[in-house]
């Protein structure tokens, strides 16, 4: 928690400290947060966020950092999904705790159905974003619808956050307050979760 609330003030020592090896970690917590399904609790939007700032006050080079984050976070997808398609057909055999057959089938028929719409809004989800390319993966997505809406998703998502925390991360009164402007963009991107999980205790009998 510490780490989110001064998050642009430990970006700042990771700078000072590890120079240009700064776009190197970046670049690695960016893809594993999207590409390793057990990370779901590394920060996404925040360090976007923060790392636009710290480039706008001239530490990073937005120029370098914007397409290199988009990269990590398309590779980070499609990783995902490559282990979820290799896993998926031992998901197929038999039913397992966490995921039955048939809700594997309704995942399918939601991806055929959904499936550019969800990877793209995905990203804005925490959580969900790590989950959804895999999901993908098991339910064996077509590839190329995949690849294409991953990559507006990872456009999207990446330059919405770090260009808001460049253009807007560095006004005096969000300086002063930029703790408190983290929490509220971890807040604000854990709205959609927290709706989705109430609809789905909602129609949870309905899943049996």
């Amino acid at each position: 928690m510490e780490f989110f609330l001064n998050i642009d003030a430990h970006l700042a020592e990771l700078v000072s400290t590890y120079e240009v090896w700064t776009y190197a970690i970046l670049f690695l917590i960016i893809f594993l947060e999207t590409g390793i399904v057990v990370m779901p609790f590394l920060p996404g939007d925040s360090l976007l966020f923060a790392v636009g700032a710290i480039a706008a006050r001239g530490l990073l080079r937005i120029e370098f950092v914007l397409p290199l984050l988009i990269i990590a976070a398309i590779l980070g997808d499609s990783v995902n999904y490559w282990i979820g398609s290799k896993f998926g057909p031992a998901v197929l055999v038999k039913d397992l705790r966490w995921l039955k057959k048939s809700h594997l089938q309704r995942a399918h028929a939601f991806y055929e159905k959904h499936g550019g719409k969800a990877i793209v809004l995905a990203r804005f989800f925490p959580i969900l974003r790590t989950f959804a390319p895999f999901v993908a993966g098991v339910a064996s997505m077509n590839y190329r619808a995949f690849i294409l809406f991953n990559i507006v998703g990872g456009v999207v998502w990446t330059s919405s956050f770090l260009l808001l925390g460049y253009f807007f991360g560095n006004i005096p009164v969000v300086e002063k307050h930029f703790s408190l402007v983290v929490v509220g963009v971890i807040v604000f991107s854990l709205i959609p979760v927290g709706i989705e999980a109430i609809r789905a205790l909602r129609h949870k009998p309905l899943l049996k």
